[in-house]
This record gives C-alpha cells, structure tokens and sequence, in this order.
C-alpha cells in the first residue's frame, strides 16, 4: 500500500516538473523572441492549452486584440460549419420568364445567383469554367430553345451590391486576393494580366494581354523593369465596377511573359459576357444582356439548378490556400440564410454573436471581414484558442483538420499582411500530449521570413 502510495507520488511530480518544464522552455523562447531586434517596436501575443483537457500551458498578451490576418478564417471556418452545415451547397438557377414558343424563348433567360464561389472555379471538376458553359447551353438545347427573343439577365438581388468589406487597402483590391464576392462570382473572380519588360532596369514594362478579358475593361501600364531575379513587385488598381486601371511597380528586367493575376471589377457582368459569347456560338443568341442587382426577382419557371460542391470541399481550399474570396462569401451566405440579405455587416454581425453564445466575449472578436484582408481587424490568441477548441468537439472536426496546412511540420492556419505574422492551430508533441495554440507578432520590422523562423523556434518548444 506504501508502495503504491509513492509511485503515486513520483507519478504526480514528474507529471508537474514535465509541465512546468514546457512552460519553462516556451518562457525562454519568448523571452529570446521578444529581445530581437525585429521586436524591439513589435507586440506579441500567445495561447496554449492542452487539447484534451483544455488546461492552459502559457500564455502572453493573450486577451490583447491584435491584427490576426487569416488566422482569422479558423473563426469564419467553423461558424460556417456549424450555422450552414458541413453539407451545404450554393444553388445558381437557369430560369425564364414568357413563353417557349417553336424553339424561340419569347422572354428573358435569367442566371440567379445565390454567391457560390465555386462557380467556374478550376478547383473542381464539376465547376470548371468550359464545363459549366457547356451543361448550361446544353440545358437550352433539351429544352427545345434554339432562340431568345428577350435578354439574358444575371440576378444579384439576394446580396448587396458592395462587393468588398470596408477596411480593405486599395493597394489590395485590384489583385486576385483582394476580389470582391458578389452573388455572382466566376472563375474566383480571378484573371491573369501578361507582362513583358525591358532589358534594362527603368525601362517601361508593357501589358501583353488579359486572360481572360475583363469585360470593358482598359488598363494602363505604369509598370517598370526592375532588376533581375527582383521577383513581383506589380500591383494591380482597378476597384469594383470601374472600368479603367492601371498596374504600377516592377517586373524583373529581360521578361517576356510575366504573369500577375488580377481581380475582375464586376464578375457578374463577367459571367453574363462570357454566357453571352458561348450562347452567340451555339447560335442561341440573347438581344443583349445586363445585371439586375435591385428589387425582387421576377416570376420566372425554373430550367435548371447548379449546386455547388459541398461546403466541407469549398472549406478546403478556403483553409489550405487562404482564399480570401472564399471567407467574404460564407460571411455572406451566413448573413443571407441568417436574415435574407447577403450583407457583410450583418455576416459579420452574425458570425460574433454566434461565439459570444459560446463563451467568446465579442470584444475579443473585432473584425470586419471573414477573411483577415483587412489590418482594422483586433482579435486576441485567447478567442483563436477557443474556437479551435469549439472545433474539436464537433462532429464536422475532421474536415475541419484535414483543411488546415503543415507549417513547421504542425496543422497550422498562417497570416500574412503588412506587419502582422500569426499561426494558430494544433499539434501533437512526442510524448503524446496534444496542444492547441495560437501566436500572433504585429509590427515587427525585417522581413517576414526572419520572423517566421523566430516563431518557429518558439514552437518548437512543443514538440
């Protein structure tokens, strides 16, 4: 009885001096990251805990709201999981009104829009850009319309007509992580600009050709050739429903075809002229075609319904590749199915009040945006932490973690912007314990690659 007595004992100590032996460790690594140079201005904040038992194991600054970037899509993430459902699936509906009369549509054909992100997307198979143009004109055909005697019109109703959050820095916007999402998006509201340069640093960089071409679109170099091996340095600006802009900075010197992606202005009109193009080809060709973004949608008598891929799939790619368009469609399609309009503010809205009924103090949570694109957001490793460990007790947490990338060999979501690195996430170490943490650095100076390797020293000490 003694005996066992001790060995209880022992156990409980080692249990202990293991314990605080990390919390040791983590202590001295931030101690040694916080009196880096590239600190010396900057703010750090961490969280740990144990996953099983939620125990916390260390934490700094971790009720302080810092700039998380898109760390922040674990948060829109999961809220989407669990208000829409692991299973939900956008619907883009072909519809008309007037009559079929001998092969002539005596009215209009209507593409309706419900936000999907997917759509025309090459991420999937059955999303893909010729595909859906395909089993759309094809939808025509069975239904015995070989003309249209009216226009074709994409309806956006169901969402507002801003595309993009407030917040987000106009030397974003024009790129392809900045596209804005609208009720009807297309292709990830993504095209490429092709750039040739001088030989020389300094000389004028031309714009060889947009692929796809944004529909009324003319931009303007005031691009230049930079050094060598200098990388992209080009920045497109073309806000939403413009239809002139320019791309300034620099491409490397002796490039031929150099390659930027941009983000379309108004992807509804996008689709609409892309659908109108394909239509023509097939012979079936509208009077003309243009976005309806106000008022109720018109009776109509359904042709056909796309649906989606499944939210689990879209949530992949939303995670592992930080699809900011992704992030700005489900705070939206929350806002819709929530309150009937597919609103930013009210996503947003919706997506707090959502944490706050799980323990999550909305002041933790200042964010505008689903994403992370925007540096106005504030939110603390403590909330991270917390919705991550939500995560794990529900029953959609496998998708939910299969989504999320390897980063220093750890599942980890990353955040990059201007000034702000962050990693959040879980591992487990080599004895066996398995930890949840979050670690966010804003306003470090130097470049991002230095910091992340400092980070990365800190969470070694989990390992």
């Amino acid at each position: 009885m003694k005996t066992a007595y001790v060995l209880i004992c022992l156990l409980a100590g080692v249990s202990g001096l293991s314990g605080q032996t990390i919390r040791e460790h983590l202590d001295k690594a931030i101690d040694r990251l916080q009196a880096d140079p590239q600190m010396k201005h900057a703010m750090l904040g961490i969280s740990v805990v144990k996953s099983e038992t939620g125990e916390k194991v260390f934490e700094i600054n971790a009720q302080t709201g810092l700039v998380p970037a898109s760390c922040q899509k674990i948060i829109t993430s999961a809220a989407s999981f669990e208000i829409l459902g692991q299973s939900y699936r956008y619907q883009t509906e072909l519809g008309y009104d007037g009559s079929i009369v001998k092969g002539v549509l005596k009215g209009n054909l209507y593409l309706i829009g419900s936000g999907d992100p997917s759509l025309g997307s090459w991420r999937f198979d059955s999303t893909r850009e010729g595909a859906m143009l395909e089993h759309w004109v094809n939808t025509l055909k069975q239904k015995g319309i070989r003309r249209i005697d009216g226009n074709l019109i994409a309806y956006t109703g169901k969402w507002e007509q801003e595309t993009l959050p407030d917040g987000w820095i106009w030397e974003d916007i024009g790129n392809y992580y900045g596209a804005g999402a609208s009720a009807l998006n297309w292709r990830e509201n993504q095209y490429d600009l092709i750039l040739k340069s001088g030989p020389a640093v300094g000389d004028k960089a031309t714009i060889v050709a947009m692929k796809p071409e944004p529909y009324g679109i003319t931009m303007e170099s005031r691009l230049l050739s930079g050094p060598r091996g200098s990388g992209d340095n080009a920045y497109i600006y073309l806000p939403p429903f413009a239809t002139n802009g320019y791309v300034k900075g620099t491409i490397p010197a002796g490039e031929k075809t150099f390659i930027i992606s941009g983000s379309l202005p108004d992807p509804a009109l996008q689709v609409l002229a892309t659908l109108n193009e394909k239509l023509t080809v097939s012979g079936i060709r509208p009077k003309s075609f243009y976005v309806l973004a106000d008022g109720p949608m018109p009776a109509y008598t359904s042709l056909h319904i796309q649906y989606s891929p499944p939210l689990y799939d879209i949530n992949n790619w939303f995670m592992k590749k930080s699809i900011n368009l992704y992030g700005e469609s489900l705070v939206k399609t929350i806002a819709y199915e929530k309150t009937g309009l597919g609103s930013t503010e009210k996503g947003v809205e919706q997506v707090v009040k959502f944490w706050k009924e799980r323990g999550i103090e909305s002041s933790a949570l200042h964010i505008i945006d689903g994403s992370g694109l925007s540096p106005q957001n504030r939110v603390t490793t403590d909330a991270l932490v917390k919705v991550l460990q939500y995560a794990r007790s529900r029953p959609w947490f496998r998708y939910y973690y299969d989504a999320l990338p390897e980063f220093n060999q750890m599942k980890l979501k990353s955040g990059t912007i201007g000034g702000a690195k962050s990693f959040a996430g879980y591992h487990t170490a080599h004895d066996g314990t398995a930890y949840t943490v979050a670690i966010i650095v804003n306003n470090y100076d130097g470049s991002a690659g230095e910091i992340v390797r400092k980070i990365f020293r800190v969470l070694d000490e989990l390992k």
